[in-house]
């Protein structure tokens, strides 16, 4: 790390202040962005789609455990998979703590992968995760969402992800979406963000932002990562 400017206290107050209203800013305008969030549209969701998991076969409805919000986090484990990406792994870490916190706010987080179930299960117990976990395996529901692709798709270049045509050659992609039930039990598509639009709901990322080094990740983006079990002690 280059050498750094260091200055009086009184200089570093100045200038954190100066900071502070740009911040405040910013806090600002992330408040508006999500007022406008919670003004989309939504979408009815008409298919019915069948998960497998913990309590067998599922439909989406059912995944709401009686609550009237569902945060889905799509983590990529495709059908043949044994072991979760790095960076889902990472995700799941931080979605792990919060789930007893959000279920008192009527929302309830699962994550869905194509993988097997049998795998889904190993995997999460190496992990020592508690959060649900369910197979889409065998539905459209990853591919409809935008984080699957038929590998035919992909060498095509006929891809969407994030909702523009994608250059990565990748059949399995992150996200998340959400969804809402009503009174009547109809289940609505509210929203799904991709890519950098993922970074809020990761802490640990937020907490490298507020150091000196920042995400320290050049180019390789991610490549430092390990499954939290097998970084070197």
């Amino acid at each position: 790390m280059e050498q750094h400017k260091v200055v009086s206290h009184a200089e570093w107050l100045n200038e954190r202040t100066r900071f502070l209203a740009k911040e405040k800013e910013f806090t600002g305008l992330r408040d508006e962005l999500n007022a406008e969030r919670r003004a989309l549209p939504w979408e009815k969701v008409e298919k019915k789609y069948v998960f497998e998991g913990p309590n067998g076969k599922e439909t989406l409805a059912q995944l709401f455990d009686g609550r009237s919000q569902l945060l889905v986090y799509h983590f990529m484990l495709a059908p043949d998979s044994k072991v979760g990406c790095h960076g889902c792994s990472w995700w799941a870490d931080n979605i792990e703590q919060n789930v007893v916190h959000l279920a008192h706010r009527d929302t309830t987080v699962v994550l869905v992968s194509q993988g097997q179930l049998a795998n889904i299960n190993a995997f999460k117990k190496r992990m020592g995760w508690t959060t649900k976990w369910v197979s889409s395996y065998g539905s459209d529901f990853n591919f409809d969402y935008g984080v699957s692709f038929k590998l035919e798709t992909v060498e095509k270049g006929e891809a969407i992800y994030n909702y523009k045509p994608s250059t990565k050659k990748a059949t399995e992609m992150p996200g998340i979406s959400v969804f809402y039930k009503n009174a009547d039990g109809q289940v609505f598509h509210t929203y799904s963000c991709y890519e950098r639009g993922l970074d809020m709901t990761n802490a640990g990322y937020h907490f490298l932002d507020l150091t000196p080094k920042g995400r320290d990740e050049g180019e390789g983006n991610m490549k430092w990562l390990r499954h939290h079990d097998a970084y070197d002690q």
